[in-house]
């Protein structure tokens, strides 16, 4: 390889991060805020600090596949999940990676916008959710918001 290809493997424009990047990060911290987790907390349950949370939620650090599997555990979803709702400009398909990657975190949420999932009222009941420790329980008042929710 020339000194002028490996100059051009090495800039990137501005040194701004990737927009996947930047949507998997994104995706990072929705998860952590609704399960209420610190990024303390998550850095801790990563062996990382906050501050390395931090740049991987903003997109400036990239995540690799081994820490985005870790991450996927912590936060109890599929990796899928982490590109879902990806803009088609960036690889994303109208019918989500969800439906090809994922399994068990949700089912499909046609038309449910990002701003619903940052009210108040959301990050609250999501919490609320969680805080419920029997797994029987928790599996019966999700059933039950379900069948409360209009059918298509």
């Amino acid at each position: 390889m020339s000194g002028e290809e490996a100059l051009e493997r090495t800039e990137r424009p501005e040194h701004r991060p990737s927009p996947i990047d930047v949507h998997v990060g994104s995706r990072v911290r929705l998860r952590r805020t609704l399960m209420g987790m610190s990024q303390e907390k998550l850095g801790e349950a990563l062996g990382l600090t906050f501050q390395q949370v931090q740049k991987y939620e903003r997109g400036v650090n990239r995540i690799g596949a081994s820490r985005l599997f870790d991450l996927a555990r912590v936060l109890d979803v599929p990796i899928g999940f982490f590109f879902d709702d990806m803009p088609d400009s960036m690889g994303g398909t109208s019918s989500g990676f969800r439906s090809r990657l994922s399994s068990g975190f949700a089912e499909s949420q046609d038309g449910f916008e990002d701003d619903t999932l940052h009210k108040r009222e959301t990050l609250e009941l999501v919490r609320a959710y969680y805080r419920i420790t029997e797994p029987a329980v928790r599996k019966r008042v999700f059933d039950l918001i379900k069948s409360l929710a209009p059918t298509e």
